[in-house]
Formats: structure tokens, C-alpha cells, sequence
């Protein structure tokens, strides 16, 4: 009983007594400084790594805005996984917590995981290799793994793909075994345009020559003058009209739309009509009397 006394008041004047707490208090003094000084690394890397990207231009290395982009990001969150990682052991170091044998189990631990981690490795091989060859770039409009969108971000383990309806893809790079790449190459617009049979089909030719051949100077965004194609196919109740034209990448959607107007709008001045589907009603006692006659 006196021996349980004596190492409670033992406890006691070791909690109520000034060292412990100007230890306490050194060591928060400390977590609190590393986390101030990881975060302002972090900020400051961040704001070097622009300006350096910034200067493509001018610098000795000259890269496309859009692996600017790419490698920008991937360099900022790589500055912070390692400042942040070593804030960590610093922390763990303030605590008196054994880093070494920490790491040497995690060595342990990480061998063993190793073995069933082949989807990681593949993803970071596969990341890798994406960023290398510049695939794709941060700012692409792509498609691949059933996922279509703006490219928001290359890790080196995923990739994240941004939807036009919103959506935001997370794709691991392992998955993404082949992409289309709308965003490099010029764009070509396709417009099919349906006329009737009993319409004069060189005259809608001409009525859409006389159109496309002035678009250029109205649409910017055109590399060339359209071109009619001709008769692509011969449909039951139409024949169809092909037009195509060359313009920026990333934006023959919109002018896919524009040609469809502007060749309605052409249509309906000359009276070309647009075909519609019809339905012919026979009446059965009208035969019947007709056949009596």
C-alpha cells in the first residue's frame, strides 16, 4: 500500500511539476512551426514551379502550353507529397516516436503488401508512360475507358476526366489501354442534308456551293471553305447531301449546328423543302365503287 502511494505521488509531482509541461509545451511549439513552415514551402514551390513554367517561351526548354499544364500539376502535387511526408517524420521525430524501426517495419509491411499491389504498379508504369510520350495533356478533350471529357488532371496513378454534363471521371491509368485525342489535330464537321426525290438535286448542290463557298469570311474558326461531297446515299424518301468542313480542333460540334442552319435558312429562301414523313390513306369503299365503275 505504501508502495502504491509512493509512485502515485511520484506520478503526481511528475505531472504538477514544470518540466513535463515546458516539454509539452516545446513540442507543440515545434509540430506547430514544421506545419507552418511545410505549408509555406508548399505555397512558395508552387508559385516557383509556375513562374518557371511560365517562361516556356524563353527558357531552354521550349514545351506546348498543354504539357505545360500537365507537368505543372503533376510537379506541384509531387512538391507537396514530399513536404508533406517528411513534416510527417518530423512530427513523429518531436514526439519521440522511433522513426527507424517505424520505417523498417513499413519496409517490412511494404514488401509483403508489394506482391498483391501489381494494379498500383501497373497504374504508376502506365501514368508514367502517358506523361512521357504526351499521350494526352491537363485541358484535352478525350475519350477512353468509357469515359468522355475534359482531361482535368494527370497523377501518376490516375486520371481525372471531366464530363460536359459535369461528371468528374477517375480513371485508373492501368484502364486507360486506349485513347482518342480530339484536341491535337484539326476538327472536321460532317453535316448529311436530306432533300426530297421530286427537288432539282444540282440546284440544292448549287444553292449550297453559293453558301459554303462565303462562310469563310463570316466563320473564323474555318481552316478552308466546306466542301460539298455530292449525293452520300439514297435513302427511301430522300436523297441525302454530304458537307464537310475543316476547322479548329475541338470545334466542329458548333459548326456541325451552324451549317445546319445556315443550309436551312438557304433552303427555305429558294423553296427546297426538307423532307418529311409521309403517310398515304387508302379508303377501301372508294375502291370498292371505283372497281363497280
Amino acid at each position: 500500500m505504501d508502495v502504491l502511494k509512493t509512485e502515485w505521488s511520484k506520478l503526481v509531482e511528475k505531472v504538477s511539476g514544470p518540466e513535463l509541461w515546458m516539454t509539452l509545451g516545446k513540442g507543440f511549439l515545434q509540430i506547430i512551426v514544421i506545419l507552418i513552415l511545410a505549408t509555406l514551402i508548399v505555397r512558395v514551390g508552387s508559385s516557383l514551379v509556375v513562374k518557371i513554367f511560365s517562361r516556356r517561351d524563353t527558357g531552354p526548354f521550349r514545351i506546348s502550353e498543354r504539357r505545360e499544364n500537365t507537368l505543372r500539376k503533376l510537379v506541384q502535387n509531387t512538391l507537396k507529397y514530399v513536404v508533406y511526408f517528411t513534416a510527417f517524420v518530423m512530427i513523429l521525430d518531436t514526439l519521440t516516436i522511433p522513426i527507424g524501426a517505424l520505417l523498417t517495419g513499413a519496409g517490412v509491411a511494404g514488401l509483403a503488401i508489394g506482391f498483391g499491389a501489381q494494379n498500383l504498379v501497373r497504374d504508376i508504369i502506365s501514368g508514367f508512360f502517358i506523361i512521357f510520350e504526351d499521350q494526352f495533356s491537363v485541358g484535352d478533350f478525350i475519350r477512353t475507358s468509357g469515359a468522355e471529357g475534359f482531361v482535368e488532371e494527370i497523377g501518376l496513378r490516375t486520371t481525372k476526366v471531366l464530363s460536359w454534363t459535369g461528371e468528374l471521371n477517375i480513371i485508373p491509368n492501368g484502364n486507360i489501354t486506349q485513347v482518342i485525342n480530339y484536341s491535337i489535330h484539326n476538327s472536321i464537321a460532317v453535316v448529311d442534308v436530306n432533300v426530297p426525290y421530286e427537288a432539282d438535286i444540282p440546284f440544292a448542290e448549287k444553292v449550297i456551293l453559293d453558301l459554303i463557298e462565303g462562310m469563310p469570311q463570316q466563320y473564323p474558326q474555318l481552316i478552308a471553305t466546306p466542301e460539298l461531297l455530292g449525293v452520300q446515299t439514297l435513302e427511301t424518301s430522300h436523297v441525302v447531301l454530304r458537307v464537310i468542313a475543316e476547322v479548329n480542333p475541338m470545334e466542329h460540334w458548333e459548326m456541325a449546328r451552324i451549317l445546319r442552319k445556315e443550309i436551312k435558312g438557304r433552303f427555305d429562301q429558294h423553296g427546297i423543302d426538307i423532307p418529311a414523313p409521309r403517310m398515304v390513306m387508302y379508303s377501301g369503299e372508294k375502291q370498292q365503287g371505283d372497281h363497280n365503275r
